[in-house]
């Protein structure tokens, strides 16, 4: 790192420490749920530094926070003032285990606003756009933040909840959208819609999508195949969750690279077995520290994301955005597969619409094949799956059997897509 990254650093972490030692001073003794951890702990709010807060202050884990809201329903005991003064509630999506119940106050609401403002500006979004929520609005975070963030900012904002993907389509291009927000399936998916419905989307004006919900935005493959399904039309990704909110963003002058927004967040990257931090350029699990949430906060969270931390000019980036989660990542035959490497090959193929990958178990081994759909009911589906196959074969120097399935088999997602299946 050069002086000036280190004098970056210094500044950074001492920011982050201020607001740290306020946040706990507002959390004990009136949140009950972290009064119990930091007191177990042997930690008061005069935490000395940095340091100590990651050595001292245990992890919160969803199955911790899952049990509390079982135990204590239906919200738990992660609330740090009178349950009247909560005016949202959602919920997480339930990528892995039990949904979980989440309220914010006014003022940690807005906190989470001023972070997705912050995604917009650094995608390059000003108050001249109009802004596509590609979403059913139900009790997800995201989409909400989303739509109020660009609200916020000045955008006119189209909520395309309740619609077809042929009517968002249109939609899209009758109301002039030059921004659209979805996941990055979604993107592919209304791609492929109008293809299907005739609809030439060298009509509409979007010129930016901001992807979130899956790794795929940061994935060279997919960026380019959904570049190529928008007339060439910028994407941008950006990750967060229901428990920490809008964390990291793409950095404007390194695609493929996530920032986290350290303003907001105090971010780890550990050993997923050990609980150890990882070096910079290994992959490690994230760990997340909210620290303007004051109403429903969450103290090195482990967020099941894998990442790849390095340092740049004193801030902290992640090398390929989100690699995949801790529990998707499969050894196979002594090869570690994580998914997003596995998309990377299959969307750089030519003709691939959709994709799963399935997992089996045999003789206390695990086994993948992968099965593929055409994009056109005239093309050679034998030729496609040998194709993969062979990249796959290339990339990672195992055999992985590939199958090709008839067009419009496989599922579709509007939210998160479920590609990896055990079976």
């Amino acid at each position: 790192m050069t002086a000036r990254g280190k004098t970056t650093r210094q500044a950074v972490e001492a920011a982050q420490f201020a607001k740290l030692r306020e946040l706990l001073r507002a959390l004990v003794p009136a949140n009950a749920f972290y009064t119990r951890k930091l007191q177990a702990a042997g930690v008061t709010a005069e935490v000395g530094s940095l340091d100590e807060f990651r050595e001292r202050v245990p992890f919160t884990t969803k199955q911790e926070l899952a049990e509390d809201q079982l135990a204590h329903p239906p919200f738990g005991t992660n609330l740090t003032f009178p349950l009247e003064r909560y005016t949202r509630l959602h919920q997480t999506s339930a990528t892995t285990g039990t949904p979980l119940r989440w309220l914010d106050t006014p003022e940690s609401w807005n906190w989470l606003l001023d972070g997705w403002v912050e995604v917009y500006r650094a995608a390059g979004v000003t108050a001249d756009d109009r802004v596509f929520v590609a979403f059913s609005f139900g009790p997800f975070l995201g989409f909400w933040m989303g739509f109020e963030a660009a609200e916020r900012l000045g955008c006119l904002c189209i909520p395309g909840g309740g619609l077809s993907s042929a009517a968002r389509l249109r939609a899209i291009i009758e109301n002039g959208a030059a921004v659209l927000c979805c996941t990055p399936s979604y993107a592919l998916r209304l791609g492929e819609v109008a293809r299907e419905e005739k609809l030439d989307l060298r009509a509409s004006k979007v010129r930016l999508i901001i992807v979130a919900g899956e790794g795929g935005g940061s994935i060279p493959a997919t960026r380019a195949a959904i570049a190529a399904a928008w007339n060439g039309a910028r994407v941008f990704d950006h990750h967060g969750m229901t428990e920490v909110g809008p964390a990291t963003f793409e950095c404007p002058d390194r695609p493929c690279c996530l920032c986290v927004n350290e303003s907001a967040y105090i971010a780890e990257v550990i050993k997923p077995a050990t609980g150890k931090p990882v070096g910079e350029g290994q992959v490690g699990e994230l760990v997340l520290t909210t620290l303007g949430r004051i109403g429903s906060p969450v103290l090195r969270y482990r967020t099941g994301d894998l990442v790849r931390p390095l340092l740049r000019d004193g801030r902290l980036l992640f090398e390929g955005g989100i690699l995949g989660r801790a529990d998707d990542v499969v050894i196979v035959r002594g090869v570690n597969l994580h998914p997003s490497a596995v998309e990377n090959v299959i969307r750089a193929v030519p003709g691939v619409a959709e994709y799963r990958v399935e997992i089996s178990q045999q003789h206390a081994m695990a086994e993948v094949k992968i099965l593929v759909e055409p994009a056109d009911d005239s093309a050679d589906a034998a030729a496609l799956a040998r194709k993969v196959e062979h990249d796959l074969n290339a990339a990672f120097a195992l055999r992985i059997p590939v199958s090709a399935v008839a067009k419009g088999t496989l599922q579709r997602a509007e939210m998160k897509a479920k590609r990896w299946m055990r079976i």
